[in-house]
């Protein structure tokens, strides 16, 4: 991918030399997904294969959470890279997954987030979940609490004081996604807040955040101030 990669970007750093200098951080989908493909079509570079598979899938998400059948169906992909995609997808869950179980949940709020995208954001309807966590704030356990439509989800405080005393928590993180793609909270979301931390102040409960996720996007009640 070295020179032919230069001089599709003139100036620019390959891709894999970007994030050996930069870290993975730096960047673009397109960078990341041509990493991940490592080689063109005949007539076609990497990188423009990336762009024109994100183009088509719409993002990166739904590139990685695409059927199987449909991902195979295009040109340059097939069961070995869906396999290989499928695994990158469950290695970092499961990364997020055991971080959280062992350290401070408040101390990398972007694992946290990660974390929740990952469970989150490939429902079609909108779910709300809560994190239970420990004194440590280490996640003991999440679970979907409640189920609704794909616009709205009906939550029930005590259920969730309920479910926080039989885990033994010290303290909860509430998330729900948007299946619109937009995380920005509605009225309503700031209503059920105030409603789930009122009901968990009487047990000493603390509500640590509430994150609204939406597709590639999310939206901390913590970072905003609201809690």
């Amino acid at each position: 991918m070295g020179s032919q990669a230069s001089t599709m970007w003139p100036g620019a750093m390959p891709p894999r030399e970007k994030l050996l200098n930069h870290g993975a951080a730096a960047l673009s989908d397109v960078e990341l997904l041509a990493i991940f493909l490592r080689t063109g079509l005949p007539g076609l570079h990497v990188i423009q294969l990336a762009e024109q598979l994100l183009r088509q899938f719409g993002s990166l998400y739904h590139l990685m959470s695409a059927d199987h059948q449909v991902f195979c169906s295009q040109k340059g992909l097939g069961n070995a890279s869906y396999a290989q995609l499928q695994a990158i997808s469950e290695l970092a869950f499961r990364f997020f997954s055991s971080h959280l179980a062992q350290e401070n949940a408040m101390l990398n709020p972007r694992i946290t987030q990660h974390y929740l995208q990952s469970l989150l954001a490939h429902h079609e309807r909108e779910v709300f979940l809560v994190l239970f966590l420990d004194n440590q704030h280490r996640v003991i356990r999440h679970q979907e609490m409640f189920a609704g439509t794909i616009s709205s989800v009906v939550v029930h405080p005590r259920e969730i004081v309920r479910a926080a005393l039989k885990a033994n928590a010290a303290a909860i993180i509430l998330a729900h996604n948007h299946p619109s793609g937009k995380a920005e909270p509605s009225h309503a979301d700031r209503v059920i807040t105030e409603q789930v931390i009122n009901a968990c102040l009487l047990l000493e409960i603390r509500v640590l955040d509430h994150l609204v996720i939406g597709r590639g996007e999310c939206v901390s009640f913590a970072e905003r101030g609201w809690l």
